[in-house]
C-alpha cells in the first residue's frame, strides 16, 4: 500500500511539474536516454557547462550566459539522483555517499568528455558538468601569446596557468603538452583530478594518472613520479603545500613541470605559493621558485561583441628582474616589471583588456569588470 500511495503522490505532482516528475518510476535506461539528450543538446549548442538541480529545468552556460531549458522540464530530486547515478558507477556512488561530493570525468559516447562534480545542496543532489573539447586546441587556436611556444621548448623549469575557475587554464596546459607531444621525444606523466583531455601519443610516451583511480592523491603521485623516469610532469592543480613543494623540487631536479593554481595574477600567484608555507620555510621556497620559475599565464574568457568568447591574458616571463623580486620578497613590484617589459613578450592584463576594447571586441564595461587596476586601464584607453 505504501508503494501505491507513493506512485499516486508522484502522479499528482506530475500534473503540475510535467513529465519529469515521473522520474522515480523510470528505469536506469530511461535515465541514460534523458542524460544523453541533455548532453547532445549541450554539444550542439556549444555550451561550456551544464547544471542539473532539483526544482528547476536543466541549465546550459553558452557564451558565458546561463540559458534555461524549457520550463516544463523541471527536475525533481529523484531526477537529479537518477541522472547522477547514470554517471556514477557503484564504487563512485559509495564514495559520493560517504563524502557528499565527488569529482570525475565522464565520456558521452565518442562525441565529448565532461568534467563532472556531483554534490549535495540543501540535502538534495546537484550535478555540474564542464564540457571538455574532444580536440585539443593549439596555442594559436586558443589565441594565446605566440611566445608561449617557448614554454613547450623548455628542457626544465616551472610554468603555471592561473585564473578563476572556468577560464581555460587546463586548455592552455593541454595545448603546451600536446605541442611537446608532437615536437619532442619525451616521457610525459600527468597527475589529474579528474583526467580531462585525452592525449594521443605521437613522439612522446604519455601516462595519464587520475587521482582516486590510478593514484591516491597529488602528493603521492608527485613523490612516485620521480621514479617513473619522466621528462615532463603536468599536475592538474596544486592544492596544498606538500604538492607545491614537490612540484618545485621536481622542476629543480631537471624536469619541466606544468600546473595550475586558482589565482588571478602572476604577483598573486607567487604570494600564494610563498604564503602557503610556514614562515621558517618561506626563504627556501622563495629561492627555489626564483631559480626555477619559467612563467605565469593568467587567462580570462570574455564575451565577444562579435559573438562567442575571446581571450584576455596576463603573461609574466621570468627574466632576471622577476627572479630578483621573487627572491627578495618584492612581489608587489612584479606588475610594474610586466607592464614595462612588453618588448620581452610580457603582457599586462590591463594592456590586453585595453587592446580588446580598442579593437571593439569587448565592451568597456566588460574590461572594467575584469581589470584589477581601473585607473591604469583608463589611462591606457586614453592613450
Amino acid at each position: 500500500m505504501r508503494s501505491l500511495r507513493r506512485v499516486i503522490e508522484i502522479m499528482k505532482k506530475g500534473m503540475s511539474l510535467g513529465a519529469s516528475a515521473y522520474i522515480n518510476i523510470m528505469t536506469n535506461e530511461q535515465y541514460k536516454q534523458k542524460l544523453d539528450e541533455i548532453l547532445a543538446l549541450a554539444v550542439e549548442k556549444e555550451a561550456t557547462d551544464i547544471h542539473l538541480s532539483s526544482g528547476r529545468p536543466f541549465i546550459l552556460r553558452i557564451n558565458g550566459n546561463l540559458v534555461f531549458s524549457d520550463k516544463d522540464q523541471v527536475l525533481t530530486n529523484e531526477d537529479t539522483q537518477g541522472l547522477a547515478y547514470v554517471i556514477l558507477n557503484e564504487e563512485r556512488r559509495e564514495q559520493f555517499n560517504a563524502q557528499r561530493d565527488i569529482d570525475l570525468s565522464f565520456a558521452y559516447e565518442d562525441k565529448a568528455r565532461f568534467r563532472v562534480n556531483v554534490y549535495y545542496q540543501l540535502g538534495k543532489i546537484s550535478v555540474a558538468l564542464r564540457l571538455i573539447p574532444s580536440k585539443i586546441r593549439t596555442i594559436e587556436e586558443l589565441n594565446l601569446p605566440l611566445i608561449c611556444h617557448q614554454f613547450a621548448e623548455a628542457p626544465q623549469g616551472f610554468f603555471l596557468a592561473v585564473g578563476p575557475s572556468g577560464q581555460g587554464k587546463s586548455a592552455a596546459l593541454a595545448a603546451i603538452v600536446n605541442e611537446i607531444n608532437h615536437t619532442r621525444q619525451d616521457h610525459i606523466v600527468t597527475i589529474e583530478d579528474p583526467v580531462e583531455h585525452l592525449f594521443i601519443q605521437d613522439k612522446c610516451i604519455i601516462d595519464q594518472r587520475e587521482v582516486g583511480d590510478d593514484v591516491q592523491n597529488f602528493h603521492r603521485g608527485l613523490r612516485e613520479v620521480l621514479r617513473q623516469d619522466p621528462d615532463v610532469i603536468m599536475i592538474g592543480e596544486m592544492r596544498d603545500p606538500e604538492t607545491i613543494s614537490s612540484a618545485v623540487t621536481a622542476a629543480e631536479t631537471g624536469h619541466l613541470v606544468l600546473t595550475t593554481l586558482h589565482t588571478n595574477t602572476a604577483a598573486q600567484t607567487v604570494d600564494r605559493i610563498i604564503d602557503s608555507f610556514p614562515p621558517h620555510q618561506q626563504g627556501q621556497i622563495r629561492t627555489q621558485l626564483a631559480s626555477n620559475i619559467l612563467g605565469i599565464l593568467s587567462r580570462r574568457l570574455l564575451p565577444c561583441l562579435k559573438g562567442g568568447i575571446i581571450n584576455a591574458v596576463e603573461l609574466m616571463i621570468a627574466n632576471s628582474a622577476i627572479r630578483n623580486l621573487i627572491r627578495e620578497g618584492k612581489t608587489h613590484q612584479i606588475d610594474m616589471v610586466i607592464e614595462t617589459s612588453s618588448k620581452e613578450g610580457m603582457i599586462s592584463l590591463n594592456r590586453s583588456l585595453a587592446d580588446l576594447v580598442n579593437r571593439e571586441l569587448i565592451s568597456l564595461e566588460e574590461a572594467e569588470k575584469n581589470s584589477i587596476n581601473l585607473s591604469e586601464l583608463k589611462m591606457l584607453l586614453k592613450n
